[in-house]
């Protein structure tokens, strides 16, 4: 478990319970961002990739941040992951104020609480596709075979477990990469062009996974990217440019994964 010395209480709405720096709650807020920045650097040559951040991401939701390149929107994802500390605002997830961690307990938060999947499938080419996996089961102190096991079939991959990498296809060695996310069983699955090293088939196929985890299991989905038509398989959609939120919309009649195209 989490510990840190101080605590605090952050009100994040109406349905939200309070968060307590260094504990997990049940919340119906699974993300939760107040006036969030990050700045690089010092003085004139100091950038700010995120600015004033506010935001309130329900539990169970499927959000798509939008943004072309250098719009903050991976900032934002690694801020929300724990990979890095905001420089100013508070942060919560999970019930967590993150904001309060020091590295070592943003580690601990990133090992326990979230999984990642990002563009490029980052597997070690000399283990299986059941070794890469239970490679993370096993940081976690549990049955890493069973579990590894389990979330490979829960992607679709029961019969290739025992396949090195370089006998997978993209989308194949994608599933393993979110299957090693899985393994975890995080309430947060945050997404970075998940379909960026894709084909449009293949990438629809991981985005009908990532759908699929999302409404079975009622696990947030963050997915960034800069490909606007993913957008349109959203519940929401916030955009972003110069490191500011500029638009935050409910999608009202969101389109099945297979029905997106670009």
């Amino acid at each position: 478990m989490i510990s840190i010395e101080r605590g605090s209480h952050i009100k994040a709405g109406t349905r939200t319970d309070h968060v307590r720096a260094g504990t997990r709650t049940e919340v119906l807020t699974e993300v939760y961002l107040q006036d969030v920045s990050k700045t690089y650097g010092e003085g004139r040559t100091s950038v700010t990739a995120v600015r004033s951040a506010s935001l309130q991401i329900p539990r169970g939701q499927f959000l798509v941040i939008l943004g072309p390149s250098g719009s903050g929107k991976t900032t934002l994802l690694n801020l929300i992951g724990g990979i890095e500390p905001p420089s100013s605002g508070t942060l919560a997830v999970a019930g967590l104020d993150i904001t309060a961690l020091g590295t070592q307990q943003r580690t601990a938060f990133r090992r326990d609480y979230v999984g990642f999947v990002f563009q490029f499938f980052n597997l070690i080419p000399t283990l299986t596709a059941l070794e890469n996996v239970q490679l993370i089961a096993e940081l976690l102190d549990c049955n890493g075979e069973a579990l590894s096991e389990k979330s490979l079939k829960s992607v679709g991959l029961g019969e290739r477990m025992n396949h090195f990498p370089r006998a997978l296809s993209g989308g194949e060695q994608q599933r393993v990469a979110i299957a090693r996310a899985l393994v975890k069983q995080p309430s947060l699955l945050l997404a970075d062009e998940p379909t960026g090293s894709l084909d449009l088939d293949t990438g629809r196929q991981i985005l009908a996974l990532l759908h699929q985890l999302n409404r079975r299991d009622n696990r947030t989905v963050i997915l960034v990217t800069h490909n606007s038509a993913i957008a349109n398989m959203a519940d929401r959609v916030i955009r972003m440019r110069s490191g500011e939120i500029i638009e935050d919309t409910e999608v009202e009649k969101p389109l099945a994964p297979e029905e997106v195209t670009w």
